[in-house]
């Protein structure tokens, strides 16, 4: 079983408010699924999503991914009718608009890596790394929509507990660390944070040492995502933009890259006494 929620990679993402067009859709959906005479039990047996799942969308606190959307349509013989439904559908402020279509990928994905050189990836951020991110972020933003960043990001990072059949493989930069952002308390949070992650039995996090002659990484941060369906997609971004990468070849580059950062990285329990000695010299 799949969720139909969004999550997100660098930027941020969870559970949307429910705002009328989603209860609209929800409620659209409600009423084909209970025409065709399913329950919520014996509809997500079918179409292959979990009972919570088609719960929350249905009360408008889920955002349906386009996939869903067409195999829905099939499902319950109303293809145009939940199309036209999803066709006005809005998100939440907490997810960037150009990180919405990597963020249900990202949802359903059985493997998904990350390669970070900027900051560290938005589902290992603990909430004062968080704040002190955003806090610094031009332009400014209010306290209220720093709050609802902060916890649309933490609601995101639910997703490694909640897929523990998921594998997450991060490579991050040293120099994220030893740059304490935020100041030598958020960077104390941020290594326990990590080393406390890094214990998940589906989670490996590998530190690139500052010093690697063979770095492979120089053209930047990456993230990589594999479907159930076993196809793989690459992701990137920029100031205030992103790419989806889809053509084979192309994707075929970055899985190849990311196969020789691994390489070049220290290994898991390298990773972790790096970090406990970093942490031992604040």
């Amino acid at each position: 079983m799949v969720d139909v929620e969004d999550a997100g990679a660098g930027v941020g993402g969870g559970e949307p408010e429910a705002t009328d067009s989603l209860k609209t859709f929800g409620a659209v959906h409600k009423a084909l699924r209970e025409t065709a005479g399913l329950t919520q039990e014996e509809y997500a047996e079918v179409i292959g999503y979990s009972v919570h799942a088609i719960a929350k969308l249905e009360q408008g606190r889920r955002f349906p991914q386009p996939r869903f959307i067409e195999r829905a349509g099939e499902v319950l013989e109303a293809p145009r009718v939940l199309r036209a439904a999803a066709r006005n559908l809005t998100r939440r402020q907490g997810l960037a608009s150009w990180f919405q279509q990597w963020a249900g990928i990202e949802e359903e994905a059985i493997s998904l890596c990350a390669y970070e050189c900027r900051a560290i990836p938005g589902l290992l951020q603990p909430e004062p790394y968080i704040r002190a991110i955003f806090e610094r972020r031009l332009p400014p933003v209010t306290e209220e929509q720093l709050d609802r960043e902060v916890a649309a990001r933490l609601e995101r990072q639910q997703l490694l507990a909640r897929r523990p059949n998921t594998a997450f493989s991060f490579v991050i930069e040293q120099a994220l660390i030893v740059r304490r952002v935020g100041g030598s308390d958020v960077t104390r949070a941020l290594i326990e944070h990590l080393l406390e992650v890094g214990k998940l039995r589906n989670v490996e996090i590998q530190v690139m040492p500052l010093e690697q002659e063979d770095h492979v990484g120089v053209d930047g941060q990456m993230y990589l995502a594999e479907t159930p369906d076993h196809q793989w997609f690459g992701y990137t971004e920029g100031q205030r933009s992103s790419s989806l990468i889809t053509a084979p070849e192309d994707v075929s580059v970055l899985l190849q890259r990311y196969g020789k950062l691994r390489a070049q990285a220290l290994d898991c329990r390298a990773s972790a006494s790096l970090l406990k000695e970093i942490r031992g010299a604040l």
